[in-house]
């Protein structure tokens, strides 16, 4: 049987509260048990204190007298009565006649009768227990023995706080049942979000959107629990965009190198000649393939958390190897512009993969013998790199569009050249270090690529 959070959040409470007051009651009830054995033990030594106290002021001359005068004044409170006894029989009682008689009960009268000093004791009756006390009485000239007696039917005070401990019992039932109403409501109320990100989680199970996002104001646990199933729901959403991106840019992009191998393969004849060049062709269409896997699983990557390796990159030495390495890559006049002495925390190897990205549009897009430059610098808080030529340049209504996936430039030669995967790349890896990548006309003519980052100090 599934039970509810809820419910269970409930039956929790109920029971905490519950056990809370039995543990008040029931000390309530010990501590009200202890206050009437203290109030009847002190009710009986008063009663005591007082008859001593008046006796020698009565002027009584015989026991019979004393104790007379002394019913007479003394009426006894609720749940009391007062007897005498004169030498072993009852004697007088109290005007208001008492729950039960005591002094008709012939053995309980003679055991009194035999007291000598102050003794108090207990006896059951048709009303319950009956608390008393025996007080010795003598009066100089009378020899007769006396005793009063006070008696006190315990039961009945007993009864009262019986009384009053089932009241409070059942007011804390009534209690319970309003708090359990209560609490029923309250944590409908704040279980509420946790039902709408499991209806939330079913939808999605259902449907696979992605998109839908919980809104629940406030800054509590509950919240927060609601913030942190939005995070997960946005890293699953670029998980599966990065992830429909890969498969429709690898669809897209090696349908048509699949297409001419297979078609060249089918008419490939038994000619040596023609084995080599349908061989070599193939060779060709499958380098190209690797690169543009290769540039798709980049792109994937910097989607990713773990992209970027971040360490302190020095700056000047960035520049200047990017130089280095590119000098291989074609006839060219290279340069570098400028050199930022400065060190910032970054991705030494993606900056560099950038750059030669840059470098290699470059070449591309200039002859033997154009200008090519590698510069760096610090402004105005943000790392500047770029990379600049002498060609033809990009006309301003393509300068945002280039940066996308699969947009083509055209080389020195009028062709498309490559997959038109590197200029997007450069801004994944701009983008993963917090910046963006650019291209401006460089002064003279030609193009200016920059990638431009935060520049944070390293501590």
């Amino acid at each position: 049987m599934r039970v509810s959070a809820r419910a269970r959040i409930v039956g929790w409470m109920l029971a905490v509260v519950g056990l809370a007051l039995s543990v008040s009651i029931f000390a309530t009830w010990t501590f009200l048990l202890d206050r009437l054995d203290d109030r009847v033990s002190g009710e009986l030594k008063n009663e005591a204190d007082k008859l001593r106290k008046w006796a020698p002021t009565s002027g009584a001359r015989d026991v019979e007298s004393l104790l007379i005068d002394y019913l007479a004044i003394n009426a006894p409170d609720r749940w009391e009565t007062f007897f005498s006894i004169v030498e072993g029989q009852p004697h007088r009682a109290t005007a208001v006649p008492p729950l039960v008689p005591l002094d008709t009960d012939e053995a309980l009268v003679a055991r009194m009768a035999t007291a000598t000093e102050n003794v108090s004791g207990e006896v059951e009756t048709a009303v319950g227990t009956v608390k008393y006390a025996v007080i010795p009485v003598r009066v100089t000239g009378d020899p007769r023995p006396a005793h009063f007696v006070v008696a006190i039917f315990y039961d009945k005070q007993r009864e009262e706080i019986v009384d009053a401990v089932r009241v409070l019992g059942l007011s804390a039932l009534a209690a319970m049942a309003l708090a359990g109403g209560a609490g029923w409501f309250v944590a409908g109320r704040v279980l509420a979000p946790v039902r709408l990100v499991s209806q939330t989680a079913e939808q999605i199970s259902d449907s696979s959107d992605l998109t839908r996002r919980l809104d629940v104001p406030g800054d509590d646990d509950v919240a927060a629990l609601a913030a942190t199933f939005n995070h997960m729901l946005d890293r699953l959403e670029r998980a599966f965009l990065v992830q429909r991106h890969f498969l429709d840019d690898a669809g897209h992009e090696l349908r048509t190198p699949i297409t001419v191998i297979r078609g060249h393969l089918e008419l490939m004849s038994d000619d040596p000649a023609d084995r080599a060049e349908t061989l070599a062709l193939v060779t060709d269409e499958l380098d190209r393939m690797n690169r543009i896997v290769d540039d798709l699983l980049t792109l994937a990557k910097a989607e990713q958390p773990g992209f970027l390796s971040v360490e302190e990159a020095e700056l000047a030495d960035l520049t200047v190897s990017v130089v280095a390495k590119a000098r291989a890559l074609g006839e060219r006049t290279w340069r570098v512009d400028e050199v930022a002495e400065a060190r910032v925390p970054a991705d030494r190897q993606r900056l560099t993969q950038a750059l030669m990205q840059l470098v290699a549009n470059a070449v591309r897009h200039t002859q033997d013998g154009d200008l090519i430059a590698v510069g760096s610098a610090v402004r105005d808080g943000r790392v500047e790199l770029w990379v600049r030529d002498s060609g033809p340049g990009v006309a301003p209504a393509d300068r945002e569009r280039i940066f996308g996936r699969f947009m083509r430039g055209v080389g020195r030669t009028g062709a498309h050249d490559g997959a038109g995967l590197g200029l997007a790349i450069v801004r994944s890896i701009a983008e993963a270090h917090g910046g963006r990548v650019h291209v401006t006309e460089a002064p003279g003519g030609g193009a200016c690529f920059v990638i431009s980052i935060p520049l944070w100090e390293v501590r």
